[in-house]
């Protein structure tokens, strides 16, 4: 037998190049392997009524990390060299008259080999999927709370992120079907139109964080049948992982403030629902209408906020902010496209004519109110002001009653 080990090693050296690019621990390992194997297979030929162990006699002496270094394909081809020079020693090993019936237990032994083979690495994968989903849970839970710290970068650099840029992060509701279900789902979506995603079902909602997206809006378009009924809100592009956090809490917001809007698209984009979440209390989204909507008008001069203001609050009647801002209805007509280009945002449209009122709103507020500031009194004024508090009230003299009348 060990002839046929160090035979089996030669052949594999010489016909194996990935078998020559291993380190030397792991060539070891598959040395051992093949050896046990050879072994096992002269023992159990010896009593061909024993139970075969193949997975324990051949691949019990080899670590489970051995997995990661040899594929699935390269054992195979490991157990394809050493059945070759078992078969070449047949005439060897066998008793006279009985090569053909070694050559018959060469190839049962071989086939059964290969079975254990493809359960060791089913059995691998199955571990390794696992891990990568809870991997992948403790990714997107820590997206969604904004931790990008070293934890973070060590475990998307074990799941292939560490490098990806165009993040995007969608928030829908979960579909029917267990968790693990779901996840695949979009998984499998997500490598059809060719992005990476990292997701987790968490309670009701199911949150994707992709990766290599140039067109978030198409993208999510693509996957929008992974997700429940229900709104599906589309966070802001950022450039890599770590930035992610801000397009989770534009999105999950969005979730919760999309309900204001039940003509909102399939899927939204969590810009487009603004006014929505400034109601639903969302402060980024609050500062967001001021700096887009609000400051753009109030800078650009030329009255564009004040008419901006009058159109509102007549309804958007051309000739009712004309009268009132004295002015011609195509000087109205001018402004309100130059406040268009201000901010992005053509008052002329319900849609957008709401943002911008809402934006107006928001803006007022977040101007401090003005208070008078109390001037210092002198002393001269001090006097006056406390001989003013001294001044005797004169009444006029109160008469009895006639009671003679009586």
């Amino acid at each position: 037998m060990p002839d046929l080990a160090r035979a089996a090693a030669a052949r594999m050296e010489d016909q194996l190049p990935w078998y020559r690019a291993l380190s030397a621990e792991d060539r070891s390992w598959v040395g051992l392997v093949a050896q046990a194997g050879i072994g096992a297979f002269v023992a159990w030929f010896r009593e061909p009524d024993a139970d075969l162990e193949i997975t324990a006699d051949v691949f019990g002496t080899a670590p489970r990390e051995l997995t990661r270094s040899v594929t699935l394909r390269q054992t195979l081809d490991l157990v394809r060299t050493v059945v070759d020079v078992v078969e070449e020693h047949v005439d060897e090993l066998a008793p006279r008259g009985e090569e053909q019936a070694l050559r018959e237990a060469v190839l049962r032994y071989s086939r059964e080999v290969a079975f254990a083979a493809a359960e060791v690495y089913a059995q691998a994968a199955e571990a390794r999927g696992a891990w990568d989903a809870r991997l992948e849970s403790l990714v997107v839970d820590a997206v969604l709370r904004g931790e990008a710290d070293d934890a973070l970068r060590s475990r998307a650099a074990a799941l292939g992120w560490d490098s990806q840029s165009g993040v995007v992060v969608l928030a829908g509701w979960t579909p029917e079907g267990t968790a693990a279900q779901v996840v695949e789902a979009l998984r499998r979506q997500a490598r059809r139109v060719d992005v990476d995603a990292l997701a987790a079902v968490q309670g009701g909602r199911l949150v994707a964080v992709l990766g290599g997206v140039e067109q978030p809006l198409q993208t999510a378009t693509a996957l929008a049948h992974c997700f429940g009924s229900g709104p599906l809100v589309v966070g802001p592009a950022v450039p890599h992982l770590f930035a992610a956090g801000r397009s989770a809490r534009a999105a999950l917001s969005g979730l919760v403030a999309a309900r204001a809007w039940p003509e909102a698209p399939r899927p939204v984009l969590a810009d487009d629902l603004l006014p929505e979440r400034v109601l639903a209390g969302d402060t980024p989204a609050r500062r967001a209408l001021v700096d887009r909507v609000h400051r753009p008008l109030e800078d650009a001069g030329g009255a564009l906020l004040d008419t901006v203001t009058t159109y509102l609050a007549t309804g958007g009647a051309l000739e009712a902010s004309a009268r009132q801002l004295f002015v011609h209805p195509n000087t109205v007509r001018y402004r309100l496209r130059r406040a268009t280009e201000a901010c992005g945002y053509d008052v002329t449209d319900p849609r957008d004519a709401h943002v911008v009122r809402v934006a107006l709103a928001v803006g007022r507020l977040s101007v401090a109110p003005r208070r008078a500031v109390a001037q210092p009194a002198t002393e001269a004024g001090t006097a006056e002001a406390s001989a003013s508090l001294h001044t005797d009230v004169v009444l006029p003299p109160v008469t009895a009653p006639d009671l003679t009348v009586l």
